[in-house]
């Protein structure tokens, strides 16, 4: 009989938790036709064995109070036009590093035109709305200025996004 050494137990039970932390699942279905989920492989029986990671799912998560309270009370519109590249992506960039969530309007037809002279008193873009405040300076500071005021995260503390250039809305 082999016994078991403290130090090869301590190594045995971390790896099981290693494995375990990694979110590795299994789903299978047993010999009664039930749909099964377990954390350790199913039995030699088991039908239709998929392997599910789990691991980095964001399902559920949610966004922090400082940046919820934000986003309620000061909701982010970009406003850009299709021939507009660098700097309205300048005004994306920062915003998505920021993981501030965000609404893009391009200005391309005579009522989204509209809507921005009446926001910006111009045509000019892109032109950042952060809650009450209007950003028409071109420039990555006068953006986090704006976003600091509202109260938005800095960047590093949300999550950034990956908000690509907006199709036409």
């Amino acid at each position: 009989m082999k016994f078991v050494t403290p130090r090869s137990l301590i190594a045995l039970l971390l790896s099981v938790a290693a494995l375990t932390a990694q979110g590795q699942q299994y789903r299978w279905v047993d010999e009664k036709g039930r749909v099964q989920y377990t954390d350790t492989p199913p039995p030699p029986t088991a039908k239709d064995v998929q392997r599910k990671n789990f691991k980095g799912n964001t399902v559920g998560a949610q966004p922090s109070y400082e940046l919820s309270r934000a986003i309620r009370e000061a909701p982010v519109t970009l406003y850009t036009h299709p021939i507009c590249k660098e700097q309205c992506q300048l005004a994306r960039d920062v915003l998505n590093k920021r993981g501030v969530p965000f609404s893009e309007v391009v200005a391309d037809n005579s009522d989204r035109v509209d809507q921005l002279k009446q926001v910006s008193g111009g045509t000019g873009v892109p032109v950042l709305v952060v809650g009450g405040q209007v950003e028409k300076m071109v420039s990555a500071e006068a953006y986090n200025r704006a976003l600091d005021i509202a109260g938005y995260p800095p960047a590093g503390v949300a999550p950034a996004r990956t908000e690509p250039q907006a199709d036409k809305r």
